[in-house]
């Protein structure tokens, strides 16, 4: 039977970060790497990692994926190898879903001309983070200390003990940054991975003893916040 799935061409930390936030969309996740990006991160995925090459057939998708309900992901960072790979995905699978990373406009052009659904510039995407951040007024008055007043800020990792009121709640919904003054930046994963407090996989995060929390703020807002959560790690 053929599967619904997330296809990600290309074996890097936009695949990787891609693969982790697609995860609750698609059941099947793939990636696919070219030969010369396989040593790289090769012990940095738990997802399936196929290999694949410039010239394949796409004889294996056609058997195994349902195309018309899948998506595809074009992010090698050669963007003449990205542009080849998104005509060949193209001219193969007329109803396949193709998103592409482009690092600039005259790539992004290139992209739609050889059949991308959708281009996504990746100086567009880090800009929009950000600006997302600066639009609360919390993060605004962080960074205009950090960038033009002394530096009384502090940056520290918290962990959530078991008698956290919040154990339990999603973590888009809990505004700490009103509550307790201090603006927090990623979840520290069980790997020591760290995960952006805005990515899509951390919204739906639960929060639960354990977690840990970079955050930054004042030393007594820092405290106060630790006291709420458990205890200060570092």
């Amino acid at each position: 039977m053929k599967n619904r799935a997330a296809l990600i061409f290309g074996y890097n930390d936009y695949a990787l970060e891609i693969a982790k936030n697609v995860t609750y969309e698609y059941e099947n996740v793939y990636l696919y790497s070219l030969n010369s990006e396989q040593d790289i991160l090769k012990n940095r995925s738990c997802f399936e990692v196929k290999s694949f090459d410039l010239s394949d057939k796409w004889d294996d998708l056609n058997e195994n994926i349902d195309i018309q309900n899948s998506i595809a992901f074009c992010v090698l960072e050669d963007s003449a190898e990205n542009i080849f790979l998104t005509i060949s995905l193209r001219s193969s699978f007329v109803n396949l879903n193709i998103i592409a990373l482009s690092n600039n406009k005259q790539t992004a052009n290139k992209l739609q001309m050889a059949g991308a659904n959708k281009v996504i510039p990746l100086v567009q995407t880090t800009a929009e983070m950000i600006s997302e951040m600066l639009q609360k007024p919390i993060v605004k008055d962080v960074f205009h200390k950090i960038l033009f007043e002394s530096g009384a800020l502090k940056i520290a990792q918290v962990k959530v003990n078991e008698s956290n009121c919040y154990i339990g709640n999603v973590v888009s919904d809990i505004d700490w940054s009103k509550r307790y003054g201090i603006v927090v930046l990623a979840i520290v994963n069980e790997d020591m991975s760290s995960e952006f407090i805005y990515s899509s996989k951390v919204k739906h995060h639960i929060v639960s003893k354990d977690d840990m929390y970079i955050v930054v703020g004042y030393e007594t807002d820092i405290k106060e916040f630790e006291k709420m959560t458990g205890s200060a790690c570092d």
